[in-house]
Protein backbone atom coordinates (compact mmCIF):
# COMPACT_ATOMS: atom_id res chain seq x y z
CA UNK A 1 0.00 0.00 0.00
CA UNK A 2 2.94 2.27 0.37
CA UNK A 3 3.98 1.85 -3.06
CA UNK A 4 0.99 2.91 -4.51
CA UNK A 5 0.41 5.95 -1.94
CA UNK A 6 4.20 7.04 -3.00
CA UNK A 7 3.34 6.16 -6.74
CA UNK A 8 -0.15 8.80 -6.46
CA UNK A 9 1.83 11.50 -4.29
CA UNK A 10 4.40 11.66 -6.78
CA UNK A 11 1.95 11.67 -10.13
CA UNK A 12 -0.08 14.02 -8.29
CA UNK A 13 3.41 16.75 -7.49
CA UNK A 14 4.20 16.36 -11.29
CA UNK A 15 0.34 16.42 -12.58
CA UNK A 16 -0.42 19.56 -9.95
CA UNK A 17 2.81 21.25 -10.96
CA UNK A 18 1.75 21.04 -14.57
CA UNK A 19 -1.36 22.71 -14.26
CA UNK A 20 0.21 25.21 -12.13
CA UNK A 21 2.65 26.13 -15.24
CA UNK A 22 0.04 25.36 -18.39
CA UNK A 23 -1.48 28.67 -17.88
CA UNK A 24 1.69 30.86 -18.49
CA UNK A 25 3.07 28.66 -20.69
CA UNK A 26 -0.42 29.20 -22.74
CA UNK A 27 -0.37 33.37 -22.24
CA UNK A 28 2.98 33.25 -23.29
CA UNK A 29 2.42 31.41 -26.63
CA UNK A 30 -0.36 33.33 -27.37
CA UNK A 31 2.30 36.84 -26.76
CA UNK A 32 4.84 34.90 -28.72
CA UNK A 33 2.87 33.75 -32.01
CA UNK A 34 0.79 36.47 -32.74
CA UNK A 35 2.96 37.33 -35.90
CA UNK A 36 2.95 33.52 -36.84
CA UNK A 37 0.65 33.02 -39.51
CA UNK A 38 1.55 29.61 -40.65
CA UNK A 39 -0.37 26.82 -38.34
CA UNK A 40 2.07 24.29 -38.76
CA UNK A 41 3.98 26.17 -35.96
CA UNK A 42 1.66 26.65 -34.08
CA UNK A 43 0.69 22.95 -33.42
CA UNK A 44 4.05 21.99 -32.65
CA UNK A 45 3.68 24.40 -29.35
CA UNK A 46 5.60 23.61 -25.65
CA UNK A 47 2.32 23.86 -24.20
CA UNK A 48 0.84 20.94 -26.24
CA UNK A 49 3.48 18.83 -25.54
CA UNK A 50 3.93 19.50 -21.37
CA UNK A 51 -0.23 19.27 -21.84
CA UNK A 52 0.25 15.56 -23.65
CA UNK A 53 3.45 14.24 -22.43
CA UNK A 54 3.68 15.40 -19.04
CA UNK A 55 0.31 16.38 -17.22
CA UNK A 56 -1.96 13.72 -18.82
CA UNK A 57 0.15 10.58 -17.67
CA UNK A 58 1.02 12.13 -14.52
CA UNK A 59 -3.08 12.82 -14.12
CA UNK A 60 -4.01 9.08 -15.27
CA UNK A 61 -1.24 7.50 -12.77
CA UNK A 62 -2.17 9.94 -9.50
CA UNK A 63 -5.74 8.91 -10.23
CA UNK A 64 -5.29 4.80 -11.08
CA UNK A 65 -2.97 4.85 -7.99
CA UNK A 66 -5.13 7.19 -5.84
CA UNK A 67 -7.75 4.77 -6.61
CA UNK A 68 -5.47 1.80 -5.62
CA UNK A 69 -4.58 3.08 -2.36
CA UNK A 70 -8.45 3.51 -1.54
CA UNK A 71 -8.99 0.42 -2.26
CA UNK A 72 -6.10 -1.49 -0.70
CA UNK A 73 -6.86 1.00 2.41
CA UNK A 74 -10.70 0.93 2.40
CA UNK A 75 -11.25 4.28 3.43
CA UNK A 76 -14.31 5.78 3.40
CA UNK A 77 -14.59 9.23 5.44
CA UNK A 78 -16.37 12.63 4.20
CA UNK A 79 -12.67 14.13 4.22
CA UNK A 80 -12.59 11.46 1.31
CA UNK A 81 -15.76 12.58 -0.36
CA UNK A 82 -14.62 16.47 -0.33
CA UNK A 83 -10.94 15.58 -1.32
CA UNK A 84 -12.95 13.17 -4.19
CA UNK A 85 -14.84 16.08 -5.33
CA UNK A 86 -12.23 18.79 -5.71
CA UNK A 87 -10.58 15.91 -7.89
CA UNK A 88 -12.63 16.21 -9.95
CA UNK A 89 -12.66 19.86 -10.40
CA UNK A 90 -9.17 19.71 -10.91
CA UNK A 91 -9.98 17.09 -13.78
CA UNK A 92 -12.25 19.67 -15.40
CA UNK A 93 -9.59 22.00 -14.91
CA UNK A 94 -7.42 19.82 -16.62
CA UNK A 95 -9.63 19.69 -19.55
CA UNK A 96 -9.95 23.31 -19.54
CA UNK A 97 -6.31 23.53 -19.97
CA UNK A 98 -6.76 21.63 -23.04
CA UNK A 99 -9.38 23.50 -24.55
CA UNK A 100 -7.65 26.92 -24.10
CA UNK A 101 -3.96 25.10 -25.83
CA UNK A 102 -6.81 24.64 -29.11
CA UNK A 103 -7.84 28.08 -28.85
CA UNK A 104 -5.22 29.47 -28.43
CA UNK A 105 -3.66 27.92 -31.38
CA UNK A 106 -6.50 28.40 -33.65
CA UNK A 107 -5.41 31.89 -33.09
CA UNK A 108 -8.87 33.18 -34.03
CA UNK A 109 -9.31 35.91 -32.10
CA UNK A 110 -11.23 34.98 -28.94
CA UNK A 111 -9.55 36.11 -25.66
CA UNK A 112 -7.22 33.80 -24.23
CA UNK A 113 -5.26 35.25 -22.07
CA UNK A 114 -8.00 36.02 -19.24
CA UNK A 115 -9.20 32.37 -19.10
CA UNK A 116 -5.12 31.71 -18.61
CA UNK A 117 -5.30 34.40 -15.36
CA UNK A 118 -9.05 32.52 -14.21
CA UNK A 119 -7.39 28.81 -15.26
CA UNK A 120 -3.96 29.57 -13.05
CA UNK A 121 -6.21 31.06 -9.86
CA UNK A 122 -8.75 27.77 -9.77
CA UNK A 123 -6.09 25.28 -10.65
CA UNK A 124 -3.96 27.12 -7.49
CA UNK A 125 -7.51 27.41 -5.24
CA UNK A 126 -7.70 23.74 -6.19
CA UNK A 127 -4.65 22.24 -5.10
CA UNK A 128 -4.61 24.33 -1.72
CA UNK A 129 -7.78 22.56 -1.09
CA UNK A 130 -6.67 19.43 -1.72
CA UNK A 131 -3.97 19.64 0.34
CA UNK A 132 -5.39 21.37 3.13
CA UNK A 133 -8.14 18.37 3.10
CA UNK A 134 -5.95 15.61 2.90
CA UNK A 135 -3.61 17.11 6.09
CA UNK A 136 -6.73 18.46 7.91
CA UNK A 137 -9.07 15.25 7.43
CA UNK A 138 -11.65 17.31 8.64
CA UNK A 139 -14.98 15.88 10.23
CA UNK A 140 -17.09 16.48 7.20
CA UNK A 141 -19.74 14.41 9.06
CA UNK A 142 -20.54 17.26 11.44
CA UNK A 143 -21.12 19.96 9.27
CA UNK A 144 -23.91 17.76 7.04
Amino acid sequence: MLWFLVLHIMALLFWAASLLYLPALIAGSVARDTHITEPAAQFDSISRFVFTHVATPAALVAIIAGTLVFLVDHTVDGWLVAKLTLVTALVLSHTLAGMLILRAEAANGKPVLRWCWVLGAVVSLLIGGIIWVVLAKPPIEDFL
